[in-house]
């Protein structure tokens, strides 16, 4: 392939348009073969800039054993023993709309504030696992087999020949038990 004219080209064409080789080039293929749309890759979702759902907050269903407390778990009357009807209703509609505004006043305060701690803490362990941790266990693993090799080859030339003769030396004793009545 050469950057010259073919016969039926015109120095025009040319002109505003960069050289392409016929196949195509790395960045912008321009036949067939080479198009990333026939490809088939995959393309890859920013998780920073996913869509959340704001209906279904908990969709892996991490806090099912959690915290899922309502009037009738904390607060109830045995039969004989009721309040006036009208204080039964205050004391749940209290209960209900304080929970409800104490736990969004906190996440209001805290959440932002701890869901920045929890970020960092995390970005931070992601970081010692993938920097510190793994190669310290991958290094150890290497090193350990170069051990396990000696310690192996020091149990076989020893060990082995000490106990496969006392084997051999005890396997001969018996013994018989006799009850006596």
């Amino acid at each position: 392939m050469t950057g010259g004219l073919k016969d039926d080209e015109t120095e025009e064409e040319f002109v505003h348009s960069p050289f392409i080789r016929k196949q195509g080039n790395i960045y912008k293929p321009n036949n067939k073969d080479m198009d990333n749309d026939s490809l088939n890759e995959k393309t890859m979702e920013d998780v920073h800039t996913k869509e959340i759902d704001l209906v279904n907050r908990d969709p892996k269903h991490i806090n099912d054993d959690v915290v899922k407390v309502d009037f009738e778990d904390v607060i109830a009357e045995p039969a004989g023993t009721y309040s006036f009807d009208g204080v039964w209703k205050a004391s749940f509609t209290t209960f209900t709309v304080t929970k409800y505004w104490c736990y969004r006043l906190l996440t209001a305060l805290v959440g932002i504030p701890l869901a920045l701690i929890w970020g960092i803490f995390f970005a931070i362990l992601s970081f010692l696992h993938i920097w510190a941790v793994v190669p310290c266990l991958k290094s150890y693993l290497i090193e350990i087999h170069c051990i396990s090799r000696v310690y192996s080859i020091c149990v076989h030339t020893f060990c082995d020949p000490l106990y496969e003769a006392m084997g051999k030396c005890l396997s001969n004793i018996r013994i018989r038990t006799t009850k006596e009545v």
